[in-house]
């Protein structure tokens, strides 16, 4: 059986994807949770992790890590991960590497904290930007494959990579289209990501550099999650 090593669900978008694909798939996989440590993650990581980062896929012998490479291979053994069509296996690996590889304004500039709602000071040119291609991405595969995922009726890595948009989009209030709005509104009701969510609010562990990065983006006006 595989264990995915994870961070704080609150703070770690990269957890999340290779976690929720793993999950909402139905793959056997043990979780273990590695908190943040307070400026000093990357060298405690260091202990098993070769990049001093999270996600880490371990099985048997085999480490894996990076997000992406993690869903390649557990393609290997579950070809389910990826679209059994091929034109839609295709747009599938390309909005995956798209977002593994770009967005970084929204990454910068909307950091991941679950439990916080943040009116952000400003919608920057270049964060629009990042939003418009989202929109643009997710509206061209519910037209082309029909929905309700984003290459057609089965959930595949391309939905868990852009899963973390949709509680992005909670936490500091950013608008879609209204087909894409819908989209992230089904993502955010899958039941895998309803027991992330939860587990992020219940989480008393706070990071100093990123609750910093939350509350230079914008003014906080509400903190959901459960206290110490």
């Amino acid at each position: 059986m595989f264990t995915l090593i994870i961070g704080n669900k609150n703070y770690s978008s990269w957890s999340l994807r290779p976690w929720l694909l793993l999950r909402q798939l139905g793959i056997p996989f043990t979780e273990r949770l590695e908190p943040f440590i307070p400026h000093g993650s990357h060298d405690a990581f260091r202990a098993f992790s070769p990049t001093g980062r999270v996600p880490l896929l371990v099985d048997g012998d085999i480490k894996v890590w990076d997000s992406l490479a993690i869903a390649e291979y557990v393609a290997e053994s579950h070809p389910q991960v990826w679209p059994a069509d091929r034109a839609a296996r295709a747009f599938a690996r390309a909005i995956s590497a798209e977002m593994h590889a770009g967005f970084a304004t929204l990454r910068n500039a909307c950091g991941m904290n679950c439990g916080l709602r943040i009116t952000l000071r400003a919608v920057t040119p270049a964060l629009q930007a990042d939003l418009d291609r989202i929109d643009e991405i997710w509206c061209e595969g519910l037209a082309r494959f029909g929905g309700p995922f984003l290459t057609g009726a089965s959930f595949t890595a391309a939905d868990a990579f852009y899963a973390p948009v949709a509680l992005r989009l909670q936490t500091y209030g950013l608008t879609l289209s209204p087909p894409a709005a819908a989209y992230a509104a089904r993502l955010l009701a899958l039941p895998s990501m309803q027991d992330w969510y939860n587990a992020a609010l219940n989480e008393t562990w706070r990071e100093p550099s990123h609750e910093a990065e939350v509350a230079a983006a914008g003014t906080i006006t509400s903190d959901l999650r459960r206290t110490a």
